[in-house]
């Protein structure tokens, strides 16, 4: 999000998520760390948020599967991918517990 804000429209580079998953720091490294992380990246995210003038909104990265991504729309795919991977979660805890 901040390459959007700071730079004109740039490239970002996707990523194999399994292969990072498959790393030995990912396989044991503790939970409550990831999700510390992850707590704290959203916290991050949400006073850069609030704080961006409502005009940078409109500002784009490149993505290289699916074209130009403006702010706005990022948000909202990564909201839904949260959402989505949380779900998962709660499935996952929800079968361990029965």
């Amino acid at each position: 999000m901040k390459l959007a804000v700071t730079e004109d429209t740039p490239a970002v580079k996707t990523y194999e998520e399994s292969l990072w998953a498959d790393l030995p720091e990912a396989k044991s490294g503790a939970i409550q760390m990831s999700l510390d992380l992850l707590d704290a990246l959203h916290r991050r995210w949400m006073a850069f948020l609030r704080a961006l003038p409502e005009r940078d909104f409109n500002k784009a990265f490149m993505h290289p599967e699916w074209g130009r991504v403006p702010l706005d729309e990022a948000i909202g795919m990564y909201a839904w991918h949260c959402r989505h991977h949380a779900a998962h979660i709660e499935n996952a805890l929800a079968a361990a517990r029965a």
